[in-house]
């Protein structure tokens, strides 16, 4: 679907101004609509409020363009959605003790319900299981507004499809999943969306517009995981799992190229396969079985980097406990200041655990998220001559590899980044 007709200007809320909400809002906000974010986290929405941005996808000139506009602003308050045309929900969707967490969706939803009028429209963008639009978020709303989904109200799912630091696919060029309850609450969804996004793509249902997002996800966990296991095995085997995937890039079809690593960070891969895992078990009583094998390998990647690095050492005559281990890159991609989930966070607790000194440079991430008892440095010759191994954990493009190759005694280098005889590749 799309269109070219003008929409008129509509009261848009975005509850949740994460990495999801943040570059939405903006969006929004830029294509003519007027925006409430709503965060409960007080020292963002004022942070953000200053003009302060913390993502990669909106700089801090492009948030300031957008709130001296006029059409964007940022509340705690859920009073401040009194009103709205369309609520977009955009809040996290953690895993608890291994199940789906959706109390940040269920008080969003309670926080919006009350405010809900006939007409409006409510998308959920959360990353779920299937069959939550129509089962968790549906009836809280007609229970807060006495209203009825699919007649007084519209109602559908769109999963987000953001990739932080893509400059090629953003948020307004990359083909945009909708869905409605009804043909009526689609025709809704899709009116707002065609003036965000230059493409939408029209699903039957919510439900599968909820598992086109899983998809996505857990196709991309179980390839990663599939190289990182081909990437243990190649060490011993003495090859270069590089190059072999170097090689194997070089076909036309059937090939699709996956890079091993320390494992798997983010919201995404780390937890929403598991959702999808979790439903069919609840559902069918079955084991999703290439999710769990993907959770166990990409889970055990950091273990497997720990004990490259203690193997390298030792190769070296110098036990981990006591040496000096300088980590670069602690966010979970390169080139970003997401931290969630991050692998590399989990190499530099392995690393520590075992009794080494570790040190961490990290361009990106604000320091106030930063782990707390990971003293953070700048790259320079001192420090890398310093370690008694550097690891490259995160290959942000800010780093300067020749630097490294010239200065540090070993490194261990999980991304491909460097090369050289003292240069220990995954």
């Amino acid at each position: 679907m799309s269109s070219s007709t003008e929409v008129p200007v509509k009261r848009v809320v975005v509850v949740g101004q994460g990495y999801v909400g943040l570059p939405l809002a903006v969006r929004v906000a830029e294509a003519g609509h007027r925006v409430v974010g709503v965060d409960v986290d007080e020292l963002r929405v004022k942070r953000l409020s200053s003009g302060e941005s913390f993502a990669e996808d909106v700089t801090s000139d492009r948030l300031l363009r957008a709130l001296n506009s006029g059409r964007y602003s940022l509340s705690t308050d859920y009073a401040d959605a009194a009103d709205f045309d369309v609520c977009i929900i955009t809040v996290p969707t953690p895993l608890k003790d291994g199940a789906p967490d959706l109390s940040y969706v269920e008080s969003a939803v309670q926080g919006i319900g009350e405010y809900l009028k006939p007409g409006a429209t409510v998308i959920l963008e959360s990353t779920t299981y299937p069959c939550t639009t129509e089962h968790v978020v549906l009836p809280i709303l007609e229970a807060c507004s006495g209203l009825r989904a699919g007649d007084d109200f519209h109602l559908g799912y769109s999963p987000e499809r953001i990739d932080p630091g893509n400059r090629t696919w953003r948020l307004e060029n990359t083909p945009k999943v909708i869905s409605g309850v009804n043909e009526e609450s689609l025709r809704h969804v899709a009116e707002f969306y065609d003036c965000v996004v230059e493409r939408t793509v029209a699903v039957s249902s919510p439900r599968t517009a909820e598992l086109t997002k899983l998809l996505e996800n857990t196709f991309r966990h179980v390839n990663i995981a599939l190289v990182n296991e081909l990437a243990m095995f190649c060490k011993p085997l003495g090859i270069d799992i590089w190059e072999v995937i170097d090689a194997a890039s070089t076909k036309p079809f059937g090939f699709m190229r996956f890079l091993p690593g320390p494992g798997v960070g983010g919201h995404c891969l780390p937890i929403d396969p598991s959702y999808l895992s979790w439903q069919v078990k609840q559902a069918l009583r079955r084991d999703f079985r290439f999710v769990s094998l993907a959770n166990d390998i990409n889970s055990h990647m950091p273990d497997h980097v720990v004990l490259r690095v203690a193997r390298g050492l030792n190769a070296r005559r110098k036990p981990v406990n006591g040496s000096k281990v300088l980590v670069l890159g602690l966010a979970y991609k390169r080139n970003t200041g997401d931290i969630r989930e991050s692998p590399s966070v989990a190499v530099a607790d392995g690393l520590r655990q075992l009794g080494a000194h570790v040190l961490a440079v990290e361009p990106h991430v604000e320091a106030s998220r930063l782990p707390v008892d990971i003293l953070c440095v700048e790259l320079t010759e001192e420090r890398l001559a310093a370690a008694d191994a550097v690891v490259i954990a995160t290959d942000h493009d800010a780093f300067d590899y020749a630097l490294v190759e010239s200065a540090a005694d070993y490194v261990f280098d999980a991304c491909n980044r460097c090369r050289g005889a003292d240069v220990e590749r995954l």
